[in-house]
């Protein structure tokens, strides 16, 4: 009798680890969907790079994966509601330039933290930056660029999507490293900027490869120099800022892939496995590369590296220059 009491307290004890992890089990098993939340209206690139990499990485992790728009406040409102989600192993989110590096400068305060609330899965893509002109600006390269802006005595008007965006940003970076008088004219979105920008109400911007790659390609804009250290395999005519003077001028806007931070590790490197291996299949790299995108593979170390650099990097700009959101 005591044998076999003391077998039940072993089999007691050791049904207890399997027990706690029953619910993390069945939920990754049970044919739930996992929820991709993005903080931007469907339609745009950065939609449809998560509609994109949510096929391929549902078919390597065996389930359905919906993209979820939470569009507003600068993405806090789709950071918000991962950050506090409870589901773990379901929800993910694209966690992006505003999201990780922008936003904890631009807003006093927020609904989440930056750093703590989430666990990255890894780098999705980036987005090149490039200084585009309308068809009425007369400068064909950055140095007659910069001879025009200067004629204009009283500064020369910039696009931009919206105060505290990448567009906004880098051209406040070009703005401090040039020295023109330079006078933001923010948009809602890239589109609308865009359109002006053509219709010659603006004259110029710096703007992410996806929103003009089309226009480019069609004449209807003209691309002066791109914000990269080595030219764009979809613009091989366009040189680099570096190119032409002016030394070191790097921006990207740039997405990642996060999750809530008491996501367990074993979840967080499996869905990293899926996300490598979508980015680097011929389908997805084909996609992307048609939106002159550059697909970033990585681990969620180096996710979290980038992130904390680029938070520094653009913190620092943006407190310099007073640029708040509320």
């Amino acid at each position: 009798m005591h044998f076999f009491s003391s077998l039940r307290r072993s089999l007691r004890a050791a049904a207890l680890p399997l027990i706690a992890a029953l619910p993390l089990a069945a939920s990754a098993q049970d044919g739930k969907p996992i929820e991709w939340v993005l903080g931007y209206a469907a339609g745009g690139g950065s939609d449809v790079v998560a509609r994109t990499l949510a096929e391929a990485m549902g078919k390597s992790l065996g389930r359905t994966i919906i993209v979820n728009n939470k569009p507003g406040a600068a993405t806090n409102i789709a950071a918000d509601y991962v950050a506090k989600s409870k589901d773990v192993g379901n929800v993910m989110l694209t966690a992006d330039f505003a999201t990780l590096a922008a936003n904890p400068a631009l807003f006093a305060r927020l609904p989440y933290d930056a750093e703590r609330d989430f666990a990255p899965v890894g780098l999705l893509v980036r987005f090149p930056m490039l200084l585009v002109v309308s068809p009425q600006v007369p400068a064909r390269n950055y140095k007659e660029f910069v001879a025009w802006a200067q004629a204009n005595a009283g500064g020369t008007n910039y696009a931009s999507a919206g105060i505290g965006s990448p567009h906004h940003l880098a051209a406040e970076l070009l703005r401090e490293r040039s020295g023109l008088k330079l006078i933001h004219t923010p948009y809602r979105g890239a589109g609308p900027a865009v359109q002006d920008l053509m219709g010659g109400q603006v004259p110029f911007m710096i703007v992410d490869s996806a929103s003009i790659i089309s226009y480019l390609n069609a004449g209807k804009l003209r691309a002066l120099a791109v914000a990269s250290p080595a030219r764009l395999k979809t613009l091989p005519d366009v040189p680099t800022f570096d190119e032409q003077g002016v030394k070191g001028f790097e921006a990207y806007a740039w997405q990642g892939l996060a999750v809530p931070a008491a996501t367990p590790r074993d979840t967080v490197d499996r869905f990293n496995r899926a996300l490598v291996s979508a980015l680097d299949s011929t389908q997805v790299k084909a996609r992307l590369f048609a939106l002159a995108l550059e697909p970033t593979p990585g681990t969620p170390a180096q996710m979290a590296s980038y992130a904390k650099a680029e938070r520094e990097r653009w913190g620092r700009l943006i407190k310099d220059n007073g640029i708040k959101l509320d």
